[in-house]
């Protein structure tokens, strides 16, 4: 057993309700909090959801918002934001994905309001005071205490009609989240732990989901593994994963859980060779010699695309991303070096298996 050493953990201060039809407590959540007029938020296919939260908040709604999109651009946050003006809205309820809890989270960091959040898909978003947000071509990321949201509903029922192909790429996602928190800068014991409950959970649980989507333990598995995923990701910092997919996405308008998807198991291999405590710890978790093909794997089993060009990036942008990408680093184990991170990017493109080979033969993981 490794010794414990001294470590900083600091607790986000949001309120989970878990269960089935825990929507249904919306209104009661809303009461607590002692908002009387909240705005309800949603994409534009999702409205439906949106007037049903509406309905379940009865007097307590100040109107509905339906124009989030992907990667919160500011200027559909300036559009909310005007209604939120205009309607008087003491509060934010917001249905949905990234795209809405993104939208959710930019009104807080501006305003300051209470939010309750109420995901839809397995992200796990709502658990982090992180907001990325886009604006002339790029992606910016910052971290607040007013970005968190206050109350987080998950409701297994509402995950039950979300389309297999959409989960499985959500969950990876929020896999994704878990892997660069073993290894963040300031990983600690306790976000270890749940890093990689949270990785077990969704492994298991997505492939039960692609065969039967409509299998409610695996759905519940699955919503319990991203939360636990979005806490790890609100409490550590991010490295390389992170970065090459908020410079993906924000630069070629790339869908984020897809992008995460086909990145993941390249940064894990990338990292590989300079943290072999985190690929030990992958293996007996994950059950398999070598992680980051593993997790290559799991997205074929999912149906996912697993390279860069089959979700639209054409390769002549290879170069600009890995100039980007090496722009204002996050934190990373391994040093950025640029031809390793355009071979990286590369590889991601092609969607090329991960290997040993992958790190320059400096990987510490065996070929599958």
């Amino acid at each position: 057993m490794p010794a414990i050493t001294s470590f900083t953990y600091t607790a986000n201060p949001s309120r989970v309700v878990f269960g089935s039809g825990t929507l249904r407590q919306v209104a009661s959540e809303a009461e607590r909090l002692s908002l009387s007029r909240l705005l309800v938020l949603s994409t534009a296919p999702q409205k439906d959801s949106a007037e049903r939260v509406a309905q379940l908040l009865a007097g307590r709604t100040a109107g509905i918002f339906s124009g989030a999109v992907m990667h919160t651009p500011v200027d559909i946050t300036q559009q909310a934001l005007e209604i939120m003006s205009t309607s008087g809205a003491d509060g934010i309820v917001a249905i949905g994905g990234g795209s809405t809890i993104g939208l959710s989270k930019a009104i807080a960091l501006r305003t300051d309001l209470p939010q309750i959040v109420i995901p839809t898909t397995y992200a796990g978003s709502e658990m982090t005071p992180i907001l990325g947000e886009t604006k002339d071509g790029g992606k910016v990321t910052q971290s607040s205490p007013r970005i968190l949201p206050e109350v987080v509903i998950y409701d297994v029922d509402l995950t039950m009609t979300l389309p297999p192909a959409l989960s499985g790429t959500s969950g990876i996602n929020a896999i994704a989240h878990a892997v660069e928190a073993l290894y963040a800068e300031d990983r600690n014991p306790i976000v270890t732990m749940m890093a990689l409950e949270a990785i077990r959970a969704l492994y298991e649980a997505l492939p039960a989901i692609t065969i039967d989507p409509s299998d409610r333990a695996a759905r519940s598995a699955a919503l319990y593994g991203a939360w636990l995923c979005g806490t790890c990701l609100g409490s550590v910092g991010m490295s390389i994963h992170h970065k090459l997919c908020h410079t993906l996405g924000g630069t070629f308008d790339l869908p984020h859980a897809e992008t995460h998807t086909v990145v993941l198991p390249h940064a894990l291999a990338y990292n590989a060779s300079v943290v072999p405590d985190v690929i030990a710890q992958l293996r007996s978790t994950l059950q398999t010699e070598d992680p980051a093909a593993a997790l290559y794997d799991l997205a074929g089993k999912v149906g996912a695309k697993r390279s860069l060009s089959d979700l639209g990036m054409a390769e002549s942008a290879i170069d600009e991303a890995t100039t980007r990408a090496l722009a204002n680093p996050y934190w990373n184990p391994r040093p950025l070096e640029q031809a390793a991170i355009r071979d990286l990017i590369a590889r991601a493109w092609r969607g090329d298996r991960p290997s040993a080979d992958d790190n320059g033969g400096r990987s510490n993981i065996k070929d599958a």
